[in-house]
């Protein structure tokens, strides 16, 4: 369990030249230049100024000097899960390890958090897999399919990969299950 001293430092500086921290509303026309021109390609779901202030403390953001290079969020869905989403890196910076770090940032996020497991849909599981998690079926996550989901253009014939991670055993279970062993028991999702 996390400590209650336990914190996120306000930035953590890398040693591949960028800065993570908590994204501020002073972020919100960069992240959203970012992420909707993902959108515009149809790789990532569109996203408003209005939704980006209203959501703005799930995401984490990281810099080059002055330049946002990546971002990506932590949406809690329920008591013990969460999804990592809206991930985006600058184009000229994919495979320089943003996208690895920004995730490790949010995984630290949710372990401080209480969480016991994240997930994420993505055309890249294999990235996801790196990072220690593994592909789950879409149905397995119903809350996210009915509350996100629906407005996506490519609902009805969804083509994104569902991954998870388990972050730790759940309190609930007879037997437990090893935070690395890539199986966790979401029954608080089945019942929805």
């Amino acid at each position: 369990m996390a400590s209650s001293t336990t914190s996120l430092p306000a930035s953590l500086p890398d040693t591949s030249g960028f800065v993570l921290r908590k994204a501020t509303m002073g972020d919100i026309h960069g992240l959203l230049r970012l992420i909707n021109g993902y959108a515009a390609n149809g790789i990532m779901l569109p996203r408003t100024e209005f939704e980006m202030s209203e959501n703005i403390r799930d995401f984490s953001v990281a810099y080059s000097g002055r330049q946002l290079v990546g971002c990506g969020a932590l949406h809690f869905y329920t008591p013990t899960s969460g999804e990592v989403r809206s991930l985006a890196v600058d184009p000229g910076l994919q495979s320089a390890g943003v996208g690895s770090k920004i995730v490790e940032f949010l995984e630290k996020e949710a372990i401080q958090n209480d969480l016991h497991a994240i997930f994420a849909f993505t055309y890249v599981p294999g990235f996801f897999q790196k990072l220690g998690f593994h592909e789950i079926e879409r149905g397995a996550l119903p809350l996210k399919v009915w509350k996100d989901c629906v407005r996506c253009p490519k609902f009805q014939c969804c083509d994104e990969i569902a991954v998870l991670k388990a972050l730790r055993p759940h309190p609930v279970l007879a037997t437990e299950i090893e935070p690395d062993a890539g199986l966790v028991q979401l029954p608080h999702l089945k019942s929805v």
